[in-house]
């Protein structure tokens, strides 16, 4: 029997941490490129499927303010490039600046001078690497409820649970407060664009966007979120010893794995750390007195969407270290990008979501009545 993606319900909801696994995924293979058309598959692929199972929500409308917050990026890396210069060597002179003196101890820093097409292609190249991880971060928020993922951390992290709530629901509530205040603008005759609507809309998206997600926060401590029970102080020194060591292991691997370098000892460091916090997490959620209303499950859904992410990374990380020039296209001399075709199935598989996943709930149909 097929497996068809049903219309999202509360009952059959996606658990909201393979979002995060599946997007993360994504950024990990970004963050192992720099070939522009690999990483525009994966801003397709991120696109694609936020289009396809995002909701109505207010968090779902942060995609595009990422998209924008990319594009940004890309552009501030460019003229950092123009204006301060670049260590990439090059041949092909495009434009000449004035280049103003500096003094002997400003050495290596030069503002102004030659602009070569070498030093502008590798500064479009690392901007939209680091645009294209923005984007997987947007992807996550957009299709990933943040209550009901502060809803499954495990018992050890209650206590910062409120930072937690805070910290996610501010970017969520911040896009949803600019487009309240750029339609009330917008009722009232006001303009919406421009340096002097940006100003006056600023700071009050920030202050509001902060309120709510403080009174979030201080409904949840009203409501007894993060209260604990005692514990012996043997068992609390080695949950704190066991989950920091592992946190600080899934670090480091993570770093290993991430660079060159490191892929030897990336992958055992990476996996003794996820084995050390799973534990201490275990052993700290005898802490928790309160119990999980309704709570998310992990169903083969939720593995999927999840495994996606990582097969995606996984098959990366193998074809940057089987072909590392595919995925890192010179510049000095300047060449046109390959396509690699294996890298770029294996981003293929990102999509998988899109047909997995819960379809979101249709929109109501309304129908005009006749005069």
């Amino acid at each position: 029997m097929p497996l068809r993606a049903p219309r999202a319900s509360r009952s059959n909801a996606l658990h909201a941490g393979a979002w995060w696994l599946w997007a993360l995924g994504l950024a990990a293979a970004a963050s192992r490129t720099t070939n522009p058309l690999l990483l525009g598959m994966l801003v397709g692929v991120a696109g694609y499927v936020v289009a396809a199972r995002r909701t109505d929500a207010p968090w779902a409308r942060s995609y595009g303010t990422f998209v924008k917050l990319g594009l940004l990026v890309i552009g501030v890396r460019l003229v950092f490039s123009v204006f301060l210069g670049s260590p990439i060597p090059g041949s092909h002179t495009l434009f000449t600046l004035p280049e103003v003196p500096l003094p002997d101890w400003a050495q290596g820093v030069r503002i102004g001078g030659r602009v070569k097409a070498e030093q502008l292609v590798f500064a479009l190249y690392d901007g939209a690497k680091l645009a294209t991880l923005l984007i997987c971060v947007g992807a996550a928020n957009a299709l990933a409820n943040p209550a009901r993922l502060l809803k499954s951390l495990p018992g050890a992290l209650y206590e910062a649970g409120v930072a937690v709530v805070v910290a996610m629901t501010f970017a969520p509530n911040m896009v949803a407060d600019v487009v309240r205040l750029r339609t009330a603008r917008r009722l009232r005759g006001r303009p919406t664009g421009g340096v002097g609507a940006v100003l006056q809309i600023g700071l009050p998206v920030l202050e509001g966007a902060l309120e709510r997600s403080v009174a979030v926060a201080a409904s949840m401590d009203a409501r007894g979120y993060g209260r604990t029970a005692p514990v012996p102080p043997a068992v609390r020194h080695t949950t704190t010893v066991l989950t920091l060591g592992g946190l600080l292991g899934v670090c480091t691997g993570a770093y290993g794995l991430l660079t060159a370098g490191g892929a030897a000892y990336g992958l055992p460091v990476l996996a003794t750390g996820v084995v050390a916090a799973l534990a201490g997490l275990r052993l700290g959620g005898r802490r928790s007195v309160r119990t999980r209303y309704r709570p998310d499950e992990w169903g083969v859904r939720a593995w999927l969407v999840a495994g996606s992410g990582a097969a995606v990374a996984a098959l990366t990380i193998w074809a940057a270290s089987y072909d590392p020039a595919a995925l890192h296209p010179g510049v000095v001399p300047l060449v046109a990008p390959e396509f690699p075709l294996w890298p770029a199935a294996s981003v293929l598989v990102g999509l998988l979501p899109a047909f997995v996943a819960p379809a979101p709930p249709a929109s109501p149909v309304v129908k005009e009545t006749p005069q």
